[in-house]
């Protein structure tokens, strides 16, 4: 990993990425901030379960990638270690930990099948898949999207490609986190993400 894109990564705040402009396989990214804030609280149980299905059905559908994913991991990552560290005390905490980790194991198992086919160079750069030329319209137009799917080719391959190696950058800059996490209960969980490193 570059240096440039692990302090990409480490100082991504949520209000930098354009959720409304990134495509999910439902959509576009609007409500991903209201659902990361609901995690990264972690005050309730029914919440939590409600937004990360949420975000987990919008971020991987039938081990497709989305624009969307690879920054939901960034914050998903940064979840998980805040969660690990909770879930001793806040039962919503535990649960979502287990849940993440199970996630994360499926993205990165969704990386390792996208990089073994032929496949595009990733772009350069983290933040080169905000690029203008790479955002969908700043105005929503159910229409127009559709439109564009029907087209095809929506995505260049290296922006597609992109998806998934920068998902795979995103957990692998919070590796040292798992690693101290081998030795506790989630030990067998979070041992089967590193493997996937």
């Amino acid at each position: 990993m570059t240096e440039e894109n692990r302090t990409y990564i480490t100082n991504l705040q949520l209000s930098d990425v354009p959720w409304h402009r990134l495509t999910t396989p439902y959509g576009r990214g609007t409500d991903f901030p209201a659902h990361l804030t609901v995690l990264e609280q972690m005050r309730d149980l029914a919440s939590v379960k409600e937004s990360l299905y949420e975000l987990t059905t919008n971020m991987e559908h039938q081990s497709t990638l989305w624009h969307a994913t690879p920054f939901g991991m960034v914050f998903l990552s940064r979840i998980l270690e805040k969660a690990l560290a909770d879930s001793g005390q806040n039962p919503a905490a535990h649960f979502l930990a287990g849940e993440l980790l199970d996630f994360f194991s499926c993205i990165l198992q969704c990386f390792h099948d996208g990089d073994e086919m032929e496949h595009a160079s990733p772009l350069p750069c983290f933040s080169d898949l905000l690029k203008e030329e790479y955002l969908w319209s700043e105005e929503y137009d159910e229409e127009e999207d559709e439109l564009r799917w029907e087209d095809g080719d929506v995505f260049p391959d290296e922006l597609f490609y992109s998806f998934y190696y920068y998902s795979w950058q995103a957990v692998l800059a919070y590796r040292g986190i798992l690693e101290r996490e081998v030795s506790t209960e989630f030990g067998p969980k979070v041992t089967a993400v590193l493997a996937e490193l």
